[in-house]
C-alpha cells in the first residue's frame, strides 16, 4: 500500500542537472522523513540527502553545494535537484521513507560524455 514511485533518471553530460522525483502514495506524506540513496555498480547502497517534515535537511559530503533535496507536499513529492553532475554521481537513485521502511524501484542516473 505505502508505494514510492522514482523518475527523472537519464544520460546527461558531465557538469549537467538533472532533477528526480519521488511519488508517494499510501502513506500521511506530510509527516513522513523522506530520503535518497544510490546505488553504483559493484558497490553498496549509500545515504545521499534527507529531508524531514519540517523541511530540515541532511546531505552526504560529496554532494553538498550540488544536490538540493526538497519536498512538495500537496504533490506528495519529494525531489533530487543534481547539480555539477560528474562520472562519479552515476548509480541507480533510490527513494526512502525511514518511518514506514518503504523504498521506490529507482532510477538511473548515467554521466558520461
Amino acid at each position: 500500500q505505502e508505494q514510492l514511485v522514482e523518475s527523472g533518471g537519464g544520460l546527461v553530460q558531465p557538469g549537467g542537472s538533472l532533477r528526480l522525483s519521488c511519488a508517494a502514495s499510501g502513506m500521511i506524506f506530510t509527516t513522513m522523513t523522506m530520503r535518497w540513496y544510490r546505488q553504483a555498480p559493484g558497490k553498496e547502497r549509500e545515504f545521499v540527502a534527507s529531508i524531514t517534515e519540517f523541511s530540515a535537511t541532511i546531505y552526504e559530503d560529496s554532494v553538498k553545494g550540488r544536490f538540493t533535496i526538497s519536498r512538495d507536499n500537496a504533490r506528495r513529492t519529494a525531489y533530487l535537484q543534481m547539480n555539477s553532475l560528474t562520472p562519479e554521481d552515476t548509480a541507480v537513485y533510490y527513494c526512502n521513507c525511514p518511518n514506514n521502511g518503504a523504498w521506490g524501484q529507482g532510477t538511473q542516473v548515467t554521466v558520461s560524455s
